[in-house]
């Protein structure tokens, strides 16, 4: 055996399938693509005498989700670098946005020592040549992603404004009809424990009051409920007891009247999961979608009290720590309460179970004492005291590490440009075929110049506020909300005033 055959032997590949819910309808099948394109990359990876390292496969996840698991395990061993190649039936199985593309198989990759090879679309890092085929790879299916989204948004619009409820879990109280989809049931279990809560305000007790009798009668809070009906639900921080939040936000929600509210929330981007409040006016509400659980007598006397017992925070601001501090024993945001003109923070475990934890107790003043003293201290060792609290010079920071990574995209825009107008001349890409391409460079062109020209009005705006401001005296709230992520505060120390808090800066 000759030394090259010695070298293609010893290369140790990994294989990467992904299949998402919609390829699966385009299919008919599920996971029987997923084994076909393992069969396919094995024979390819037979063919060219290349171990296999290990087989990574994610199931039902779109390309542009970036939680992907198998997907993600394989980056960490390709940075550790535990195979020397990546092998995808196509590049879009391994991502569909150009941003990744450009990160990993163009960046971290050959960085790496790894070569990425897909099959199917012939992308080959060993291959110098074919480099702007994969830039087009990538940029075609990041049209594909921004069509797909809009596509998916226009049909969710379509079926909320006719009523129906697209939501993968059901309102508490209720359940999915399972002859007609987007139309909700009455869960009797559940909506027993709705009128009962309804009953127990327009009775004149209090929200926090109705949590702990549902705790000390031992009923699932509307997360545990639907875990218990086998549904995988899961939402961070609610634990399993009721409290004061989950009941406001029921009294409040008029579901229970039969009336379909949905849109609160919005999608930031098609890149991201993340999603941001939506005023009331975007929000799709059909009355009479379903069956009421609340009678409308109830929900009226209900409101009224709601109304007669709601007050504004004080001043009409923030709190200073607000969402901000959390009991260190049981990881539960505290709550502001008032007493003797005074201001504190405490845990609201202690106020809606028995057996919760003891709970934290803090006045405001005191832990903004705690805070700021810790702060200067972390002020003088690290950080330059003239800068520190110059308004806004966080959003500055992040402004100019866009505006880079604008000016960045821009070029290799403009550069595939320039190569796309190469292989029309030679030849490789037909009239109609550049053209296409050549509107969506311009396209996208024009779009990171308007982005960039909104980057540099927000700098120069920044750069009128932003002045050297003295040594920090006082916490304000933008202080808060920059540089602390969360705080800690544990119980008070037997025998002494001293209250541990733990403070996790977030810089």
């Amino acid at each position: 055996m000759d030394t090259a055959t010695q070298g293609a032997a010893s290369m140790k590949a990994a294989i990467y399938c992904r299949l998402s819910e919609e390829d699966k309808e385009k299919s008919g099948s599920d996971s029987g693509s997923i084994r076909n394109q393992k069969t396919m990359l094995l024979q390819y990876a037979a063919a060219q005498d290349w171990e296999i390292y290990d087989i990574y496969s994610d199931d039902d996840y779109a390309g542009a989700d970036r939680g992907r698991p198998a997907f993600n395990r394989l980056l960490q061993d390709a940075k550790a670098r535990r195979f020397d190649i990546v092998l995808c039936k196509t590049q879009s199985r391994f991502t569909r946005e150009m941003e990744l593309v450009e990160k990993y198989i163009h960046g971290l990759f050959p960085a790496w020592g790894i070569r990425f090879v897909s099959i199917v679309d012939h992308a080959d890092t060993e291959n110098q040549g074919n480099k702007k085929a994969r830039q087009i790879n990538g940029l075609v299916n990041e049209w594909y992603l921004e069509d797909m989204s809009e596509n998916i948004r226009s049909v969710l619009t379509s079926r909320r404004q006719n009523g129906l409820h697209i939501g993968a879990f059901a309102l508490y109280g209720y359940r999915k009809d399972p002859e007609h989809k987007g139309h909700l049931l009455i869960d009797e279990p559940a909506a027993a424990v709705v009128r009962q809560i309804f009953i127990w305000f327009s009775e004149g007790y209090g929200k926090t009051a109705i949590a702990k009798m549902l705790n000390d009668q031992g009923i699932p809070n509307p997360s545990a409920y639907k875990r218990q009906q086998g549904l995988q639900y899961h939402a961070p921080g609610q634990g399993t007891l009721w409290r004061y939040a989950t009941i406001s936000a029921m009294l409040a929600n008029e579901m229970y009247i039969g009336n379909l509210v949905q849109g609160r929330y919005g999608s930031i981007s098609y890149k991201t999961k993340q999603n941001r409040p939506r005023p009331k006016s975007e929000w799709y509400i059909t009355k009479g979608a379903h069956e009421p659980i609340i009678n409308r007598a109830l929900w009226d006397k209900v409101q009224s009290r709601l109304s007669q017992r709601s007050k504004p925070f004080a001043s009409g601001k923030i709190g200073l720590f607000a969402g901000k501090v959390r009991c260190a024993g049981c990881g539960y945001v505290m709550r502001s309460s008032k007493s003797h003109d005074r201001q504190y923070l405490r845990c609201p475990s202690r106020m809606v179970s028995k057996t919760a934890c003891a709970g934290a107790l803090i006045a405001v003043q005191r832990l903004e004492q705690l805070v700021l003293a810790q702060m200067q201290q972390l002020c003088s060792e690290l950080l330059d005291k003239d800068m520190i609290y110059r308004s806004g010079h966080k959003e500055q920071e992040q402004c100019l590490a866009l505006r880079a990574s604008c000016e960045k995209q821009l070029a290799e825009r403009q550069q595939a440009l320039r190569a796309l107008y190469l292989d029309r001349a030679k030849g490789l890409l037909t009239a109609d075929d550049a053209a296409a391409l050549a509107k969506g460079f311009a396209a996208e062109k024009n779009r990171l110049e308007q982005q960039m020209q909104a980057i540099d009005a927000q700098l120069a705006a920044f750069t009128e506020e932003i002045q050297p401001a003295p040594f920090p005296q006082q916490l304000s709230r933008k202080m808060v909300e920059t540089f602390i992520a969360h705080i800690f505060v544990g119980k008070r120390i037997a025998g002494s005033q001293d209250i541990p808090i733990e403070i996790h800066w977030d810089f």
